[in-house]
């Protein structure tokens, strides 16, 4: 589909890559990555066409498409957010309007006359070929990928100007999977998509019918969605296949490879050179010399590039709080007639590292900042422990420094016993290095002053963090050093991401913000998504069920409403008025197989589920017996009390199945 062939770029006096040779098959689903500053979105506006290469050439397939999304940079103004998304239909909807016109102008002719035969003809292939490509789904399809992508109903009327840089460029990526071009160019698309989009995202991309190219510093979104990786490393490009994981191992395979081949090499050139500096002034023996001294000039250097030295970074740790961090009482916030969640009761606790999670609106950030005390609460309480200091990174952190303040200086202040050398490196690892460290705040755009407020609180931490979307802004090395020192701290971290691959290392809780309640599930974003498709199937199997039990009606002519009430009485009533008459009571019948395979399968999901919530329920009375304090006491009465209805009710529905079950065995 798209060829490289010993292509070659520059920016400026340096070479970003050479000599590279890239054939992009259809289909095929790749990863573009290397550090920064290699040239990953250079390379991609080459496949576009937006720039040229300096070396070597470039051939595309005839009549491909290509579309691209670029980091930052799209503005959309003019129309609303659903018009703007159908302008990528643009052909078919002359279709339909050639139709419409042809429709119209066929009720004015002579239905036996040529120019009607004509028109007829026109619109009879203008309509195959408008129902050929799905036509007439074209509004479902912007509505699927806009709610994908995080859209309200509501937004799909607004124009497209109202929204800010983040969400223009949602809009763009709808556009661009709505077109569904040959080859699809996204550079670094989950930037400004929430945990659920880029899910969503990942989804659509793994089904998408042809082929793209991603950068991105998401590794579980690539993990998901490409079966290759192309590297910029050492100014070459180096192909693997499989996902980033895979390519991880591969990397680290061949560089070892690599040094193997390099030691090899240099003990071969040492010995050479210690031959001929030992031998170059003895004439018996300038023919031997003459002949290594050609061997030496032939070899071809092996060179081992320079890794980026590998940050570990330590937090100073803090003093340590109390065993309860917080816990709140039939929490609640409301905007007005708007109610954000309420009657939200949770503890939390020393070395907690908890993931809150929802959609986009669900009221992450409010519940964050009524930990923190920046927002006062609507209803309920929210209690501190003892000894416990909080720190809050917002998502607009940068706008509480000093403009005026250099960021070394700074840095420096608010850690005076951490060594400059120490903190350089931080900074080095969050993309500042060289002379950017004695830049003054204020030059710095947002994002990189979030940056910098985020290593500012590493140097410095309270015991309670709470991190609304630390991440943001940061590429994979930046995450593993921010990653490794919050799993190494021995305070308390609440925190908001939408980079799956750092939520499920570093969460040991996840608490959910959704439809007005909050929940606390244990396990990382794994466990939660596992609980999470439990309870969605049980509830599944339930309306199944409910289903199932409505299909069980009296045997006989029961079409009229009469036989109906009359065989209800006489069920009611034991038949004819005699105990124990099967004259008047209903039959059941026989259930559908899929069906009588669905009510088996939840009897045996609830055979299993039964035993765990005893054992959870045993382990709570057995936390009962030993006192701690009156607020536990009162949690894990409440939790008993939970765990004990719950109980009751697996068991009922267990029993009720059986019944039916059995039922069914001794039908005819």
């Amino acid at each position: 589909m798209l060829s490289l062939q010993n292509a070659g770029k520059r920016f400026g006096p340096r070479v970003l890559f050479l000599e590279a040779n890239w054939l992009v098959r259809d289909k095929e689903k790749t990863a573009l990555v290397g550090a920064n500053g290699a040239g990953k979105s250079t390379l991609m506006k080459v496949v576009t066409g937006l720039e040229t290469l300096d070396y070597g050439a470039i051939e595309r397939t005839r009549g491909m498409s290509i579309g691209y999304l670029p980091q930052e940079g799209l503005q959309l103004t003019g129309r609303t957010v659903f018009e703007e998304c159908l302008t990528v239909f643009e052909e078919i909807r002359a279709m339909e309007r050639e139709a419409v016109a042809l429709a119209a102008q066929m009720a004015e002719l002579d239905h036996a006359g040529a120019e009607y035969a004509s028109a007829a003809e026109r619109y009879s292939m203008s309509q195959e070929r408008f129902h050929a490509l799905d036509g007439y789904a074209l509004d479902a399809q912007v509505g699927a990928v806009l709610t994908g992508l995080g859209f309200d109903k509501q937004d799909w009327t607004r124009q497209t100007d109202e929204f800010s840089g983040g969400w223009q460029m949602r809009i763009a990526l709808a556009k661009l999977l709505l077109a569904k071009p040959n080859l699809l160019l996204l550079d670094e698309p989950t930037n400004h998509l929430d945990l659920e989009s880029r899910n969503w995202l990942g989804d659509y991309l793994k089904n998408y019918p042809f082929g793209y190219i991603l950068i991105s510093h998401d590794r579980y979104f690539l993990d998901v969605t490409i079966d290759r990786t192309v590297e910029i490393w050492n100014k070459r490009l180096t192909i693997y296949q499989g996902n980033f994981t895979k390519y991880l191992k591969q990397k680290e395979e061949r560089r070892a490879q690599l040094e193997a081949a390099y030691r090899n090499q240099r003990g071969q050139i040492e010995h050479l050179e210690a031959f001929i500096n030992r031998f170059r002034y003895q004439a018996t023996k300038a023919k031997q010399v003459q002949s290594r001294i050609k061997k030496l000039d032939k070899i071809e250097r092996i060179e081992i590039p320079e890794e980026e030295p590998a940050i570990h970074f330590k937090f100073p740790q803090p003093a340590p709080s109390g065993r309860v961090v917080v816990e709140t009482e039939g929490l609640g916030k409301s905007y007005g007639p708007k109610q954000v969640f309420a009657h939200a009761r949770f503890s939390i606790e020393r070395r907690d590292r908890v993931a809150l999670v929802g959609v986009n609106g669900a009221g992450k950030s409010t519940l964050i900042k009524l930990l923190t005390g920046a927002e006062a609460p609507t209803e309920g309480a929210v209690r501190l422990g003892h000894h416990v200091v909080t720190e809050y990174f917002a998502q607009d952190q940068y706008k509480a420094l000093d403009p005026e303040a250099r960021i070394l200086d700074d840095i420096s202040r608010a850690a005076m016993k951490v060594p400059e050398v120490e903190l350089r490196s931080l900074l080095g690892c969050f993309l500042f290095s060289g002379d950017d460290v004695f830049k003054p705040l204020g030059v710095l755009s947002g994002g990189e002053r979030n940056r910098y407020a985020l290593a500012r609180i590493l140097v410095s931490p309270s015991n309670f963090l709470l991190l609304d979307e630390p991440t943001n802004h940061l590429d994979m090395r930046a995450k593993d050093v921010l990653l490794e020192a919050l799993a190494a701290f021995s305070g308390t971290v609440i925190f908001v991401s939408h980079d799956r691959y750092f939520i499920d290392r570093l969460a040991t809780r996840v608490l959910e913000v959704e439809n007005g309640a909050v929940t606390m599930y244990e396990g990382n974003y794994e466990d939660y998504l596992r609980r999470k498709e439990s309870l969605a199937a049980a509830q599944s199997s339930a309306d199944d069920l409910q289903s199932a039990a409505n299909a069980i009606e009296p045997a006989g002519p029961a079409d009229s409403p009469d036989h109906a009430a009359v065989a209800g009485s006489a069920t009611a009533n034991g038949g004819d008025g005699a105990p124990g008459s099967d004259a008047g009571r209903a039959r059941p019948r026989r259930l559908n197989p899929i069906k009588q395979k669905q009510m088996e399968d939840r009897c045996a999901f609830l055979e299993e589920e039964i035993p765990r919530v005893e054992a959870a329920l045993a382990h709570t009375e057995q936390q009962l017996g030993v006192y701690v304090s009156a607020a536990e006491t009162g949690r894990l009465a409440a939790l008993a009390e939970q765990l004990r209805a719950q109980l009751s009710a697996l068991t009922a529905e267990w029993e009720e199945l059986m019944t039916q079950l059995e039922t069914q065995t001794s039908l005819p």
